[in-house]
């Protein structure tokens, strides 16, 4: 099994947003524009659209965490 996690480097982001556009059911926005993870980790059936935020984030911000767990 797999457990998916994603973190932003807070320093690098520039609050494009775009993340947000792309994966809603991790990431949300707060009023600047800056992205707010959800705390658990994320569902394998949205791993594509967690890689797509990852390489388009312009400023390459986000980072994806793929750890595997035993069963």
């Amino acid at each position: 099994m797999r457990e998916l996690h994603l973190t932003v480097d807070p320093v690098a982001c520039d609050a494009y947003g775009y993340c947000a556009e792309l994966i809603p059911e991790l990431i949300s926005l707060d009023e600047w524009g800056y992205p707010i993870l959800a705390p658990d980790p994320a569902s394998t059936r949205i791993e594509k659209a967690a890689r797509r935020a990852v390489r388009d984030c312009p400023r390459r911000a986000i980072t994806l965490r793929i750890k595997l767990t035993g069963q």
